[in-house]
């Protein structure tokens, strides 16, 4: 018999699996919704000590007292946290783990990083750990639990309920790093999409083929995935279909991400032109692409996209698209420069525009750089860093271009904050150019921000030179060797060495 190990998110507990745990039973199953210290009627026993290893401890205690041969344990947005943390220290006992609507923690990775409560996230953010006037949540109130996910589907009375049965969460289950030893390396894991917030299959199958290379784990055939037409609690508004989805992943079946393996990944794909090698100078996380000319001369600094893991290696620096560009664009006369900067997780786009903002000045410190002639050149996700600079255009920025960006926060990214929406800050761009080169075949969440970035850049008459790639995909540059790929590059260098020289 399979036994399902039902552990919800923040504020909740047992209570809100109470019709998902009937279909389960009925279906054959055994069922134990948990409710983790402090989130229950006897809320009393939680206290300021109340931290991620306490809520493992009560995964961990549960399971030991279970001998089910099957046991798969569900965790809900935080919840996946103790989940990953307690089947770590039992990976013999557990069949799958289930990520219903919640993220994918890493070792050494805080549950704070996703809360989706801006607000909330920051606060806890500013201190190292909760203090002792301040170590629980308050329960959302009742118009701000959209603020903790989208709540499409819930009847009033479901909002009723989550009013009612609520509890404070502990603040340190959120900030306290969870901590794996990779025993779970081997166990089947199945992701649960609640559409109603943004997230597909579709913009995983997007990550996992030509983002950031660490997505590629999820094409493992041990990794399956289902989406339910619903918001962020489907236990309280669809059931039925959540019970029918967890029996099926318990089956092992699911859709499956599938992905060459003989592929080469995009961070080692050829660049489309073929350019000479370059003199390179590498000054801490710069690399300048010298042009064979006297005196100071202009500069474009390549900002690569993202999230990158951390430890990939060749860092993005290296990576030939880039290499590629800063080399081409030497070739024209111009300093090329890439930049590694530290945009490892979501939350880190602040860490990383201040990366960028010193690489830049030290580009300009250069004698070998006219420091009044300075162009940014944004990639993929990276697009959303160029927010900063409509926001506020120095005068020495004489050009931003974006290749297939990322110009709003995508569904599902609430951990980005709202400061890095390149939509929001166009409308103070002024005259400053924009050089925006599209792919055709682009990915539709990827396309819709472009298409809104447009749209409010309409409104104030921003200057936007556009250049399509009828036949591209996201990364054209690098994935598509074909001559419209070849002209735009050319035609986008040409634009910006314009703006440059004017």
């Amino acid at each position: 018999m399979t036994a399902f190990v039902l552990v919800s998110g923040p504020f909740t507990g047992g209570w809100i699996w109470r019709e998902t745990a009937e279909r389960l039973r009925g279906s054959g199953a055994e069922v134990h919704p948990l409710t983790l210290t402090g989130l229950g009627e006897r809320r009393h026993l939680a206290g300021p000590g109340t931290d991620l290893k306490t809520h493992i401890e009560d995964v961990v205690q549960l399971i030991d007292h279970l001998d089910a041969p099957e046991l798969v344990l569900v965790g809900h947005d935080y919840a996946i946290h103790p989940v990953l943390g307690a089947a770590d220290r039992r990976p013999e006992r557990i069949s799958r783990v289930v990520h219903l609507d919640a993220g994918l923690p890493q070792d050494g990775d805080a549950a704070v990083a996703l809360v989706p409560d801006q607000e909330v996230r920051e606060r806890l953010l500013r201190r190292d750990g909760p203090a002792e006037h301040d170590w629980r949540i308050p329960v959302p109130q009742p118009e701000e639990w959209h603020r903790w996910g989208s709540t499409a589907g819930l009847p009033p009375a479901a909002l009723a309920q989550l009013d009612r049965y609520a509890a404070p969460q502990p603040s340190g289950t959120l900030v306290q790093p969870l901590r794996l030893t990779g025993a779970l390396a081997g166990v089947p894991t199945t992701g649960v999409f609640c559409t109603a917030g943004g997230v597909t299959i579709a913009m995983v199958e997007t990550l996992v083929r030509s983002g950031p290379p660490q997505f590629r784990a999820l094409a493992d055939p041990r990794v399956s995935f289902f989406e339910l037409a619903t918001g962020h609690w489907p236990m309280l508004s669809a059931p039925d279909e959540l019970a029918a989805v967890l029996l099926r992943a318990a089956a092992g079946e699911g859709h499956r991400i599938t992905a060459s393996g003989d592929e080469q990944p995009f961070y080692a794909k050829p660049f489309v032109l073929d350019v000479p090698e370059r003199p390179r100078e590498r000054i801490g996380s710069v690399d300048l692409y010298l042009p064979d000319a006297d005196g100071p001369r202009p500069a474009v600094v390549f900002v690569h996209g993202g999230p990158v893991a951390a430890e990939l290696r060749p860092t993005p620096r290296d990576w030939p698209v880039y290499t590629g560009h800063a080399r081409y664009a030497a070739s024209r006369g111009v300093v090329g420069v890439t930049v590694d900067h530290g945009l490892y997780a979501l939350t880190d786009y602040a860490q990383a525009a201040d990366d960028i903002a010193a690489a830049v000045e030290l580009v300009r410190a250069d004698p070998r750089v006219d420091t009044d002639r300075i162009a940014l050149w944004f990639f993929s996700a990276g697009g959303l860093l160029s927010a900063d600079w409509f926001a506020a255009p120095p005068p020495w920025l004489r050009c931003v271009a974006a290749n297939y960006p990322v110009l709003a926060p995508l569904p599902g990214w609430s951990a980005v904050d709202a400061r890095f929406s390149p939509v929001a800050a166009v409308r103070t761009a002024g005259e400053l150019p924009i050089v925006l080169t599209r792919a055709g075949l682009e990915h539709a969440e990827f396309a819709a921000t472009v298409e809104e970035f447009l749209a409010a850049a309409k409104v104030v008459d921003a200057r936007i030179e556009i250049i399509d790639v009828p036949a591209g995909h996201h990364g054209f540059d690098a994935a598509d060797h074909i001559d419209d790929s070849r002209h735009a590059v050319a035609a986008a260098h040409d634009a910006v060495l314009a703006h440059l020289q004017a």
